[in-house]
């Protein structure tokens, strides 16, 4: 769906949307939808400014950082967006950015599609850093083999001496 300029000139849009699993692209960041992405929001035209507010819900998918299974993520995000048009950036000098306007996004063309919103929204609210438990003891040096699973026999490698001994100098 796109909100246009022209419809909000005339009114306050609502907004409800389902996105499914795979309509929506989360491959650059490593993660997978598993459920369709929910969202409702409203939009509406301040002066020059394209406000959106709203929420959304879903689950992604993707591998522990530490032991590599599959981790499922909920995710539940509240938005308060503001948008201005590209044409007010200046193109050719350097401008200080207020605080209050760090917050601020641009859009391009004679308005917002609601599926880019959703999908950097959803991005947004992923956590840096994905962990199956907080006691994940992750996979072993030596073999790769999950340490929360097995109790592997391999000699830490601190304790077998350092791959670089035979360059040291006598």
């Amino acid at each position: 769906m796109r909100i246009t300029l022209a419809e909000l000139e005339l009114h306050r849009i609502n907004v409800s949307e389902n996105y499914a699993p795979g309509s929506l692209d989360f491959d650059s960041v490593g993660f997978k939808q598993t459920a369709p992405v929910q969202l409702n929001a409203t939009a509406e035209l301040l002066a020059t400014e394209i406000r959106i507010k709203g929420h959304l819900e879903t689950r992604m998918e993707s591998s522990c950082d530490r032991c590599l299974v599959p981790v499922e993520i909920p995710v539940s995000s509240n938005f308060d967006l503001f948008y201005r048009p590209m044409q007010t950036i200046a193109k050719e000098e350097e401008i200080e950015i207020a605080p209050a306007e760090l917050e601020i996004g641009f859009y391009s063309g004679d308005g917002i599609e609601m599926a880019d919103v959703a999908t950097e929204q959803v991005i947004l609210s992923l956590p840096m850093k994905v962990v199956c438990s907080s006691e994940c003891r992750g996979l072993c040096p030596v073999c790769a083999g999950n340490l929360n699973l097995t109790r592997c026999k391999c000699t830490p490698p601190q304790q077998r001496g350092s791959p670089f001994a035979s360059l040291k100098e006598d």
